[in-house]
């Protein structure tokens, strides 16, 4: 079993790019990474790494070692998730990384219910609005919120994430109610700064060419949640994905803005790896989550918003 470790090990060193980073993944000392890479080279007879102070790189022997080792440990990957499916339980730690706002909202919430539903699984979730490779990152599943380009993932669609226009009741007194998109270019405009077009918003009726318009404020946030707080206390208006405003929107305390212009809608997508046999955890979770969300979210009931 010790050379199967030290395999194991020598492949994360080489896909981490380094002993540092490798040890953080495996939570391991660099110094027991790097014994394991020598008693490795020392069994085999061979120099697997060129180590300098500034970067590793593979020797000729190193680059066949790897390439052969990477697909062995995929193969016992598949074996054991091919055994697991079979014993149908999902178990063990789920990696998961979403959205800050949405996870905050939506997955945290759920996730009394869905280790119910699954005794033998744990979770282990991080929020980011930034876009992570989820290989490299070692996350199990990934949740995005935007139209997918071309991937090797695997991606799940969820349901829809449908957008409003909102600004307090405070706000739409002092300042006026927009009545067309371009009055929205004497308003104080709070945008969110992963949103694509931040600066530019497209509007559309059944039937027309959408139109563009630009848009200017003074508060720019990395966080729906942020913008939120700063729009209810009548900081301006904001475009919002409704699983974020909608409650606000039913209880009065955001008013809906333009409800009668299309806005560009997205899909909330589960992303996962590519893999022959889908691993039991992972795929428990994306049904749980399709359940949950569905193609009518329950944040978008009794809520009237662009369509």
């Amino acid at each position: 079993m010790d050379s199967l470790t030290d395999i194991a090990v020598f492949v994360q060193v080489v896909e981490s790019g380094s002993f540092t980073a490798a040890a953080e993944r495996l939570s391991l000392s660099k110094s027991v990474i790097s014994k394991y890479v020598t008693r490795l080279e020392d069994r085999l007879g061979a120099r697997l790494l060129n180590r300098t102070t500034r970067r590793l790189s593979l020797t000729e022997a190193g680059r066949a070692f790897y390439e052969r080792s990477e697909r062995g440990l995929q193969e016992l990957a598949e074996a054991e998730l091919e055994v697991s499916h079979l014993l149908g339980e999902p178990r063990g730690t789920l990696r998961i990384n979403a959205p800050m706002s949405f996870g905050v909202l939506h997955i945290a919430p759920a996730m009394p219910s869905f280790l119910q539903r699954y005794p033998e699984l744990s979770v282990d979730i991080n929020f980011d609005d930034r876009k992570v490779d989820v290989i490299e990152a070692g996350f199990d599943v990934s949740i995005r919120i935007s139209e997918l380009g071309d991937s090797s993932l695997v991606a799940r669609r969820l349901g829809p994430c449908r957008h409003a226009v909102v600004a307090s009741p405070a706000y739409l007194e002092q300042q006026g109610v927009p009545r067309t998109p371009e009055d929205l270019e004497r308003h104080n405009v709070i945008s969110y700064r992963y949103q694509e077009s931040a600066r530019e918003w497209e509007f559309g009726l059944p039937g027309e060419k959408p139109v563009s318009v630009s848009i200017q404020g003074s508060i720019q946030m990395n966080n729906s949640l942020a913008l939120r707080e700063a729009v209810l206390n009548g900081a301006g208006i904001m475009r919002a994905p409704t699983f974020v405003v909608g409650e606000d929107i039913r209880l009065g305390r955001l008013q809906p803005i333009l409800a009668n212009y299309i806005l560009p809608e997205v899909s909330i997508y589960a992303v996962f790896a590519q893999r022959k046999h889908l691993s039991p955890k992972v795929r428990a979770f994306v049904e749980f989550m399709g359940e949950c969300i569905s193609d009518t979210p329950h944040w978008d009931q009794k809520t009237r918003v662009n369509r």
